[in-house]
């Protein structure tokens, strides 16, 4: 007998499958992209009203920061937590933990690495999720409230406070990248586990399996990192006033 879906949205034994591109990923993908267009399109009013920019800082906060205790409340709670999968150990796991604190301190060292690894990370996570439930358990809706949260976050930073990167800020970013994955790597190893998929592919479909083979596609990984992390610095070099901030080698307000 199917449970009532007061009981199935959180159960983490729910039939209920993930299928990419169905209405309800469409709309997901939608809804990250007309906040952010929100975003981008009142900046100015919101850059001019102190108490509006400063509700939407603490708003992304408490997001981020809810989305991370509830899920190890989830976790607890179905008796899944397990060391093995549970620690927040993959990369969006790491830099939505970094955006909190990115995001309270205002801090101009931890932007560039969510700019990039983050809205990277995040950008692949809400494209080709990784993730086993559909719309409306409790996953889904956690998976791409957290993800896009992580987006928002690094353009709020970007919009909203001013901070723009340098391509200094891009060998940042990667040797960040790079500085994480051999912790977790051995993190992997210890546990027997596969964080940031170190050790094989996810179980569900991913841009990794047009990378090549294990480990063939860690590297793979690297290049596309650091392509992805140039296109983007491009795109602050060519819009309106990027240049100045590229050329300064330090953050600066845009107001």
């Amino acid at each position: 007998m199917n449970k009532p879906w007061s009981e199935s949205w959180f159960d983490a034994y729910a039939p209920e499958r993930f299928e990419a591109f169905t209405p309800s990923h469409v709309w997901a993908v939608l809804g990250l992209i007309v906040c952010a267009l929100l975003l981008w399109l009142t900046r100015g009013v919101i850059r001019s009203h102190k108490s509006v920019s400063e509700g939407i800082r603490w708003f992304l906060m408490a997001v981020l920061f809810l989305s991370e205790v509830t899920l190890n409340i989830w976790y607890v709670t179905q008796r899944i937590w397990d060391a093995q999968t549970s620690l927040p150990l993959e990369l969006c796991s790491v830099t939505l933990l970094l955006s909190i604190l990115m995001l309270f301190f205002r801090s101009r060292w931890l932007y560039p690495i969510i700019l990039f690894a983050g809205i990277g990370g995040a950008l692949q996570a809400v494209l080709t999720p990784n993730l086993a439930y559909a719309f409306p358990h409790y996953r889904f809706i956690h998976f791409f409230v957290a993800h896009s949260g992580i987006i928002l976050a690094a353009l709020y930073m970007t919009w909203i406070e001013g901070l723009k990167p340098t391509w200094k800020s891009v060998g940042g970013a990667m040797l960040f990248l790079n500085g994480l994955a051999l912790i977790v790597w051995i993190v992997d190893t210890a546990l027997g586990a596969n964080y940031m998929f170190l050790a094989g592919k996810p179980s569900t479909p991913s841009i990794l399996d047009v990378l090549g083979a294990y480990p063939a596609y860690i590297l793979a990984e690297e290049v596309i990192a650091l392509l992805f992390f140039s296109l983007m610095m491009l795109l602050f070099e060519v819009l309106p006033g990027g240049r100045l901030y590229a050329r300064s080698g330090t953050y600066k307000k845009t107001y």
